[in-house]
């Protein structure tokens, strides 16, 4: 039996986690970490902090903020438990917790958990191998009002691996457009961001020929679908050796970060 910490329990996903995993047999919530503000009384264990409840061998799936996934990949090398991350916005010093926590247990990180975008990933990159490279890019994500970020994690992951196989940097993502811009430049990747009502995902990617395109999307309409995906990394991880992974291991793809 996998014994998972939920960090941000109390939070859309960390419910959403947990919902997942009262349906399957080889996982148990052992644990919720919140504020004290935010538990919720009657359902199991709470703690404020993650030392309080971390133990060897566990797995902690968090979703919280920035200082929270670096407070969790610490305590997750100081404890020898395994680490699943959905935070995005981490400051580079951040990160660089996070990375030196994978020197010393499983670290798998992903801006999206859905299997489906996984796999709208795979599509990308091989319609960007066959296109030619006059082809232009445009990335466009809706999100719930309530979201902080934007654009979202997952934007930003497709426009940094279109632009990888274009020879591109992120220099040239263009976020949105206004005003007289003039004509779009063959390198640039539009990056656009819509948020309302409760859309709790939808990316889709445009990739424009002379006289043709393609329309790659991904929609993810219910939470469960990025709570069944962080259950398969924390199954992953569990049995993992140290380091950080992505979602591609647990599909079989590349292994490492």
């Amino acid at each position: 039996m996998i014994r998972l910490v939920v960090v941000g329990a109390a939070g859309r996903m960390g419910r959403a986690v947990e919902a997942a995993a009262a349906g399957a047999s080889d996982v148990t919530v052992k644990a919720r970490v919140d504020r004290a503000e935010n538990w919720e009384a009657g359902s199991g264990v709470w703690s404020a902090t993650l030392e309080e409840c971390l133990e060897r061998g566990d797995v902690v799936v968090e979703f919280s903020s920035p200082e929270g996934a670096a407070a969790a990949a610490r305590a997750c090398a100081a404890r020898g438990a395994a680490l699943v991350s959905g935070t995005t916005g981490l400051t580079a010093a951040e990160e660089a917790a996070v990375r030196e926590a994978a020197a010393r247990v499983a670290v798998l990180r992903a801006a999206n958990f859905s299997l489906g975008i996984a796999a709208l990933r795979r599509a990308l990159a091989a319609a960007l191998d066959a296109l030619p490279a006059a082809w232009d890019v445009e990335i466009v994500e809706r999100h719930h009002r309530r979201k902080l970020d934007s654009p979202s994690g997952t934007a930003l992951a497709l426009a940094r691996e279109a632009a990888a196989r274009r020879g591109l940097g992120e220099d040239a993502f263009i976020y949105g457009r206004h005003g007289r811009v003039g004509a779009r430049a063959a390198a640039e990747i539009g990056v656009h961001a819509v948020r309302g009502g409760s859309w709790v995902g939808d990316h889709e990617v445009l990739l424009a020929g002379e006289g043709e395109w393609i329309e790659l999307r991904h929609v993810a309409s219910d939470r469960a679908a990025f709570a069944h995906g962080a259950l398969a990394a924390a199954r992953f991880v569990a049995t993992a050796p140290p380091g950080l992974y992505t979602l591609d291991a647990v599909l079989g793809g590349p292994q490492r970060a």
